[in-house]
């Protein structure tokens, strides 16, 4: 039997447990037990691997995973046992990038030797994850249901990420590691760090050490350069790139901390909302070579730091009047009769769009410097569109790659309420974005030609942290997020065109749901313990 939806009745196959879904899934109905997990890498040498059997293997062995809806199932009587897993990759680079495979085969006969292939060893990691969805606990015996089964998978879009916000609230790096090792556990492999903002400066800088002095909350706030390579390297060992963001020309306030001639309109009060997108007001002085020369040091050095081929400039929310009532700017378009404010932002983007290409980087921005400046960015740039979603369809049809965040759907922290303490009302943007919501977002609607559906790369859930901390983390991203995980890595229609609704893979979630609250993770339920025991008795009629 074939199958490409998992629907709620599916309860006594494997199908019913994985999450993201695999792309192609056989299964047959024998089940086996799988008591004694043995995972064999075959002529691999890649440290990566060898981690990633070790932490499965710790996984497995300590997890006793029931499904909600199993709570009353008979205890099985199987007809074998799984042996060994066998991996098997093409090859031992532990090179991650935009471009990397992730696919991956895995096959569970109805007895003996299992075995997964991958060409990369982060196709593997995929594997690896699927496999340990495979396991459920039923009357305290570890099976596998649904032998012989087979499974040919690989993810739609390259990129599927998390952006976090850790400089308007400060998160300490065990919470950045648990969130990561969640995202692995959803097949999620970028964490878009958006790691300083015009709250605080939290990164240590060796080009401009005041930096951090001056803009992290306290010193035990702070992320030194051994802690951004341990997180770097955290995360690649679960497959999950780190792509960081330095915002700019906008939301940078807190450099004028350090360097305050660098700056326009800092901390303008009361009437802030007249000069930024929130308090504290305050933007790079775009009329000074200084100010875009600092954006480039802090490029260079930044560049170095995180490996990755991506780096994020920002380029969101900036605001005209703060640099039209700055002196050094008035100044200068009054000595330069055909500069204006356009040009002087134009000037300081292709500055530093240049210093991303000349450290050997793809550059990423906000929507922003496509659609809301003269400024047009290289035709490599990956651009965030969050402002409305037809910014996706805009997007590609300039022939840029979209990373789809809109607001409407894939902001996370919405729905609580305004966060200005003098007013009893609605934030931007709320409502509260519910896991169907996020599920039933299609990134690729409204574009029909095949070359402009393609330049859709990648999809990205945010949280802002204007109201999360540490405190909040997990409840506010789980299992919401693992929601635009399954869309990025399945896409919104199985082969025959179905679109997959939230009623048919509910129970898939609930499960998954279960899952990562017992592997740490502190997920929000969906429903009443009682709908996740009665798949399909809480519907609305």
């Amino acid at each position: 039997m074939k199958i490409a939806v998992a629907l709620t009745g599916m309860l006594a196959c494997a199908a019913a447990f994985t999450w993201p879904y695999p792309a192609q899934f056989d299964y047959k109905n024998t089940t086996i037990s799988a008591e004694d997990i043995h995972i064999v890498a075959k002529n691999s040498k890649s440290s990566l691997l060898e981690s990633a059997i070790s932490r499965y293997t710790a996984i497995i062995s300590k997890e006793r995973f029931t499904p909600p809806a199993d709570y009353k199932v008979e205890r099985p009587k199987p007809a074998a046992k799984l042996g060994k897993l066998l991996i098997e990759i093409e090859s031992d680079s532990e090179e991650l990038s935009m471009s990397t495979d992730e696919s991956y085969t895995l096959d569970i006969p109805a007895g003996g030797d299992g075995t997964l292939k991958a060409q990369t060893v982060f196709g593997a990691l995929r594997g690896l994850e699927t496999f340990s969805q495979l396991l459920p606990t039923l009357q305290g015996l570890r099976v596998v249901r649904g032998t012989p089964l087979h499974i040919e998978d690989r993810p739609v879009l390259a990129h599927r990420g998390l952006s976090l916000d850790t400089a308007r609230n400060y998160y300490p790096i065990a919470d950045l590691k648990r969130t990561l090792d969640a995202m692995s556990y959803n097949k999620m492999n970028v964490l878009h760090w958006h790691i300083v903002d015009g709250q605080s400066w939290p990164v240590e800088s060796k080009t401009y050490p005041e930096l951090q002095k001056n803009g992290a909350y306290a010193t035990n706030m702070r992320y030194s350069y051994q802690d951004v390579r341990d997180i770097i390297q955290y995360g690649k060992e679960r497959g999950i790139r780190i792509i960081p963001e330095f915002d700019m020309p906008g939301h940078t306030y807190i450099v004028g901390q350090s360097f305050p001639k660098l700056m326009s309109c800092l901390d303008k009060q009361p009437d802030w909302d007249q000069y930024a997108a929130e308090p504290p007001s305050g933007q790079l002085n775009i009329a000074k070579d200084e100010a875009a020369d600092f954006a480039v040091g802090l490029i260079d050095e930044y560049a170095k730091l995180f490996p990755d081929e991506v780096f994020h400039l920002g380029g969101d929310e900036v605001n005209r009047k703060c640099w039209e009532e700055d002196p050094d700017v008035k100044a200068y378009l009054k000595a330069h009769a055909n500069a204006t404010v356009e040009t002087l932002l134009s000037a300081f983007y292709t500055k530093v769009h240049g210093a991303v290409e000349g450290q050997g980087k793809i550059g990423m921005s906000w929507e922003e410097t496509l659609f809301h400046s003269e400024y047009a960015p290289p035709k490599d740039t990956l651009i965030q569109t969050w402002i409305d979603e037809q910014s996706i369809p805009k997007t590609v049809a300039k022939g840029y790659r979209s990373i789809a965040s809109p607001a409407s759907s894939y902001y996370l922290d919405c729905g609580h309420g305004a966060w200005l303490a003098n007013f009893d009302g609605n934030s931007w943007c709320d409502p509260f974005k519910s896991w169907m919501h996020v599920y039933n977002f299609d990134p690729w609607a409204n574009v029909t030609r095949a070359a402009e559906r393609e330049l859709i790369v990648g999809a990205e859930v945010a949280l802002w942290s204007e109201q999360s901390d540490a405190v909040t983390l997990d409840k506010y991203l789980w299992p919401r997020a693992a929601a635009m995980a399954e869309v990025a890595w399945l896409g919104k229609t199985d082969a025959d065109g179905h679109v997959r609704t939230t009623e048919e893979v509910v129970q898939r979630l609930h499960d998954q749901r279960f899952r990562m609250v017992g592997r740490g993770i502190g997920a929000e339920p969906l429903q009443p313990l009682w709908c996740a025991r009665n798949p399909g008795h809480c519907l609305l009629p």
